[in-house]
């Protein structure tokens, strides 16, 4: 059954919900507020289902010797974690986090800490988590693991698809920030807001939930993002009190 492609979806599923839990307590605590930590809508972070994955099938065999699954299992996630650091910066145009504050940081993508913690994580997945959640899912009939799998891929691939149109808007964005702050106009007085009016006319979107949860794409951008959103409420509210206006001109009619 643990090659089964329902049961092995369930496990990435259930280790992403745990992974997020454990993200957002972690940033909440830290920033003394709650804070939404995903890439993903959903209470979901696939990277650690990924990780969880890789440490399942690969560190399996070393269960009898706790050192090596520490070592190997940190060495996996960090490297994970480093993966997708850089293709998200490849993609969307800038780090969706950084640790060049943290000691002993590679390119600002991991650190120490986190690798030592990832080590530690990947303890509790083969000793404890690993054995619970297959007595769980083993309980379960196949009809019933391959309908919840079936239920959860189809959210999951919504959630992804949504997100990452989200996503890029949001890296046009940046790439439109990055653009302004080269040009000259840009740095006389006024004229910032004036030119983000002219080509952000059609804003639709306020990427509010992603830069919460990933703040250095914001703190790199900060003032032009305030400016984004200040456009985008006064155009909200424009909106707004042109569908009073019409509603009153259609009473003024009857």
């Amino acid at each position: 059954m643990k090659f089964n492609i329902s049961y092995i979806f369930m496990v990435f599923f259930i280790y992403s919900v745990l992974g997020f839990i454990s993200e957002t307590i972690f940033t909440s605590i830290k920033n003394k507020k709650f804070v939404n930590r995903g890439f993903l809508f959903g209470p979901y972070c696939p990277v650690y289902g990924f990780g969880s994955l890789f440490i399942i099938y690969c560190l399996s065999r070393y269960e009898n010797d706790p050192i090596v699954v520490f070592i190997l299992g940190s060495v996996i996630t960090s490297c994970l974690e480093y993966f997708t650091s850089f293709i998200l910066e490849k993609i969307f145009h800038n780090k969706w986090w950084d640790y060049s504050d943290y000691k002993y940081n590679v390119n600002g993508r991991i650190c120490l800490q986190n690798t030592i913690l990832f080590g530690l994580g990947s303890l509790v997945i083969i000793y404890l988590g690993d054995p619970l959640i297959f007595k769980f899912l083993n309980r379960l009939s196949n009809f019933s693991l391959n309908l919840n799998a079936l239920i959860y891929g189809f959210i999951f691939i919504v959630d992804t698809i949504y997100s990452f149109i989200i996503a890029y808007n949001l890296r046009n964005k940046l790439i439109f920030c990055e653009e302004l702050k080269k040009e000259k106009l840009a740095h006389l007085p006024g004229m910032l807001e004036k030119i983000m009016k002219e080509r952000l006319s059609n804003l639709k979107t306020y990427p509010k939930r992603l830069l919460e949860a990933f703040p250095n794409l914001k703190n790199n951008n900060f003032k032009e993002f305030e400016i984004m959103k200040a456009i985008r409420e006064k155009n909200i509210l424009e909106k707004k009190k042109q569908k009073k206006n019409k509603a009153k001109k259609k009473k003024v009619n009857k």
